[in-house]
């Protein structure tokens, strides 16, 4: 620390500048900021190490120069804090929110232009934004370029998806920094290709995670609230990230007022994988809940009616074979059914029956509604209408028939991506949930985004998700959007939001295949700002047993998808598969019927990005624990303390592993359980299979709970 600390002194010394300084709570953060040659950057050490050199800070804006240059930086303001919030639902009951803080008030004499930038330090990295504060010179704005930088000075190696405004479906590439622009061809767009490529000579998304030199780094953004998403222009040359703010189609990247604010950037670095899948950071850096009353937000499983369109069996959302049927207009009773819409209300019933039968709170439903026979089009100005069901499935009679089971149906909004029609439609849409029972709903924003001016990830977009939710929020309705911007830690602040997408799941292993390393990779990426729902609980991956016209194979063995329900965190988990695959393998089932989605502790005891991700997760209020850990095609031996577990206490552990020929490509529904006793001194062996997995329940019990029963093996495969 020393050391790095005079390395600062005399870097800034030799700049002509005086810097600012700020420490993390533990010392082992050094921020500095500055001033050089009228210029604001600021440098980031974590453990006596440069993370981030020196890096710059500005606003360029359009017509009217920026914020970039001939600054001085004008004073300082700090503060600390050090408090301790309770969670809605999520990983841990409780989360410490602990800082020092710095706010810098940078001047522009010429302009006479403040440009304000807030560092906070944590434990386990920084995060910082701009402010605009109320100005006579700055009125309104339109931002041209973020100028942020993150000058890396290491050649790491990265996990990465290419440069694109409308989608983050692709594959991770994993590469050097310096090797990207070409591995990017071989791995993430060699699965699928641009949507909206991203403007710039080679651009990145975040969260982008780093691994070399002996550290993890994660940079990444949150509280995105009215400002465009942010990606990362890569100078692969000189290892420097610059930000590269998704514009409208006019190229345009922001519409400011002030008093305003960019969200928080984050860098998130620990020598030490489990603690940058462990971080609240981004969690910390957004608003306090906005919901006064959350009794009525439940985490929750669900069944659906949507495999069985992806699986080859030839099942479809549409009702008709009647591409100029208009919703809202066209008599749907006249069409004739072409026999194969899985969303009718014998089928639903059968959903339904299942979920009361398995104790599986939910049923979603896609394709009840009119408008999925034509729903793709670019060049309609309304693709569905949201209170109108076809012929073949009652609302009224559902809603009954699943009430009286016990079970709620959860709502489907696929919008197309005509988002300026479903925020005329929304409320309609919320109340018809509402007068139906439905308290809950998937969204979906599959296409071209209508208006046709904005991309996905654009600062109109980016409020019309938000929108949603807030709209929703008065309704008392849950979302679990789709094809959304990806999340930012809003949930915290609006915790009806769920659950999103926004990244390649399940769906793709019908479509190509996921890379068996990719749920490995996703929570060191794509949770990192939030929940995702990837639809896990895929029994029957060979695809071709349907005998249909898919021959696909899902890249993983049945317990990994066991596991998923742990390594893959969200308060909305699916059950994906058919009820016919569940019936096949109950013993296995037993495991995702009694897993939960909400959490008092969770302990991340393996990591490493792209290799292999085990947690345990304490279930709240009962003091059960479930361990759950997936692994990429090399498979991994994970050898367990269970000193997570309450002294003195005996549970019982039941032990879903792979079988030892177990194999995700040649024997994936190979696997064994083991039954036994386990306390906090006891050490648990299992080898995983390549795309494989294991899952544990670990269940407290008494003394009479575990008369005549023998200790869990140490080693179980």
């Amino acid at each position: 620390m020393k050391k790095i600390l005079l390395f600062i002194a005399i870097l800034v010394t030799s700049l002509g500048a005086t810097a600012e300084e700020l420490m993390s709570p533990n010392r082992q953060f050094v921020l500095n900021t500055y001033c050089k040659d009228g210029i604001p950057y600021y440098t980031l050490s974590y453990k006596g190490r440069v993370v981030i050199h020196q890096s710059r800070l500005g606003m360029d804006i359009k017509n009217e120069g920026g914020m970039k240059d001939n600054m001085e930086l004008q004073s300082v303001e700090r503060q600390s804090k050090d408090e301790t919030w309770n969670t809605v639902w999520g990983e841990q009951s409780a989360v410490r929110n602990n800082y020092n803080e710095m706010l810098v008030h940078f001047y522009q004499p010429s302009s006479t232009r403040q440009l304000d930038v807030r560092f906070r330090l944590f434990d386990d990295g920084l995060g910082f934004r701009y402010e605009f504060p109320e100005q006579q010179t700055l009125r309104k704005f339109v931002l041209k370029n973020e100028l942020t930088e993150f000058n890396l000075g290491f050649d790491y190696t990265a996990f990465a998806l290419p440069g694109d405004y409308d989608t983050q479906e692709f594959t991770y590439t994993t590469a050097r920094l310096t090797q990207l622009r070409t591995e990017f061809t071989k791995q993430s767009l060699a699965h699928k290709g641009y949507e909206g490529k991203a403007e710039g000579d080679l651009v990145v998304q975040t969260p982008l995670m780093l691994k070399g030199n002996g550290l993890y780094i994660n940079i990444h953004e949150a509280a995105l609230v009215d400002y465009a998403c942010m990606e990362l222009d890569l100078d692969d040359r000189n290892l420097v990230l610059t930000s590269n703010l998704v514009p409208d189609k006019q190229g345009d990247k922001g519409y400011l007022l002030p008093f305003c604010t960019s969200p928080w950037r984050t860098v998130i670095v620990s020598d030490d994988a489990r603690d940058i899948l462990a971080s609240r950071l981004i969690l910390n850096l957004n608003e306090p809940c906005k919901i006064a009353d959350t009794s009525w937000i439940k985490p929750m499983k669900f069944v659906g009616v949507w495999w069985e369109m992806f699986n080859g069996s030839g099942m479809s959302w549409s009702y008709a074979d009647a591409p100029f049927a208009k919703p809202g207009i066209t008599d749907y009773t006249k069409l004739k059914p072409h026999g194969h819409h899985a969303a009718n209300t014998a089928n639903v019933k059968r959903y339904i029956d299942f979920a009361a039968k398995h104790g599986i709170e939910g049923v979603l439903v896609e394709g009840w509604n009119e408008g999925w026979e034509d729903w793709e089009s670019y060049w309609r100005n309304r693709h569905f209408r949201f209170d109108r069901a076809y012929p073949d499935f009652d609302v009224d009679g559902l809603h009954k028939y699943a009430a009286s089971k016990g079970v709620q149906l959860v709502m489907h909004h696929e919008t197309s991506a005509n988002a300026a029609d479903y925020d005329v439609q929304l409320d309609r849409a919320l109340q018809f949930m509402v007068d139906n029972g439905y308290h809950a709903v998937k969204t979906g924003y599959v296409g071209q985004v209508i208006p046709r001016s904005e991309n996905h990830s654009s600062q109109w977009m980016v409020n019309h998700y938000l929108h949603v939710a807030e709209r929703a929020a008065d309704y008392k309705v849950m979302v679990d959007s789709h094809e959304a911007v990806r999340p930012t830690g809003l949930c915290r602040t609006w915790p009806n939001w769920l659950a999103q997408e926004s990244a390649r799941g399940t769906e793709f292993e019908a479509m190509g295949g996921n890379p068996v390393d990719h749920t490995t990779i996703l929570p060191f990426t794509r949770l990192m700002g939030g929940p995702m729902d990837y639809t896990p609980g895929i029994f029957q991956t060979d695809l071709s047993y349907y005998k249909g016209s898919n021959h696909g194979k899902a890249r993983t063995t049945l317990c990994r998808q066991l596991a998923l329900y742990l390594t893959m965190y969200s308060p909305m988990q699916m059950v994906a598969d058919v009820p016919e695959s569940y019936e096949r393998f109950a013993d296995a089932f037993e495991f995702i019927k009694q897993v939960p989605v909400d959490w008092d502790h969770s302990q991340y005891l393996e990591a490493e990005p792209g290799d292999y991700i085990t947690v345990a997760r304490c279930a709240k209020h009962t003091g059960d624990w479930y361990v759950g850990s997936t692994v990429d095609e090399n498979g991994h031996r994970s050898v367990l303390k269970l000193n997570f577990l309450e002294p003195h206490t005996q549970y019982i552990a039941t032990v879903y592993a792979d079988a030892k020929d177990a194999n995700w490509d040649t024997n994936p529904q190979a696997y064994i359980i083991k039954r036994g006793v386990v306390d906090a001194k006891s050490v648990v062996d299992i080898t995983s299979a390549s795309g494989g997995g294991f899952a544990i329940s670990i269940v407290k019990a008494s003394k009479a709970d575990v008369k005549g029963m023998k200790a869990l093996p140490r080693r179980i495969n």
